[in-house]
């Protein structure tokens, strides 16, 4: 199973969990499982990243597009699918419009297009005003887990080693 992760996931690991500077071994581990074709995000995820401009805009700078997976042609139908089912629902029109416009809409898509799996920090809501990710994935029979969901299943491990 492939992975696509929500920027939620590197923001929040670089500020809470697996920051930069204590714990490498998640950021190392994201890359190797990268070029081992299993976890990805999209370009859209990139630019969020790149825009805070600090450390982590840094790292995902120097992974580019084998990472950060640009759009493909693959996608076009998946994202009039995820549109439809948006706009079939009962969200506010300022939501719809807002998740349109947003990274959400392509990481669901490319998860359709590919059949990935989303991982993100979101939650299910039963709120109108504001599309989550695990909504619209169970809507369209997507696999959505937070990231630590993702590690478990990988069977990732963050093994202590020497101070460097």
């Amino acid at each position: 199973m492939a992975y696509l992760l929500d920027a939620n996931v590197f923001i929040q690991a670089k500020n809470l969990h697996y920051g930069l500077d204590f714990c490498p071994a998640f950021w190392e581990w994201l890359i190797v499982n990268n070029k081992e074709k299993r976890v990805f995000s999209i370009e859209k995820v990139g630019d969020e990243i790149d825009a805070g401009a600090d450390e982590l805009s840094v790292w995902a700078s120097e992974r580019g597009p084998e990472f950060f997976l640009k759009p493909a042609a693959a996608i076009l139908p998946a994202l009039a699918s995820v549109s439809t089912w948006v706009t079939s629902q009962n969200y506010e029109p300022a939501a719809v419009n807002t998740f349109l416009q947003v990274a959400d809409y392509y990481i669901v898509a490319y998860a359709l297009a590919y059949n990935h799996a989303v991982v993100t920090h979101e939650i299910i809501s039963t709120a109108v005003k504001k599309i989550k990710i695990p909504n619209v994935c169970i809507g369209l029979h997507i696999k959505c887990m937070t990231p630590f969901e993702m590690l478990r299943h990988e069977r990732a491990r963050f093994i202590l080693g020497p101070a460097g």
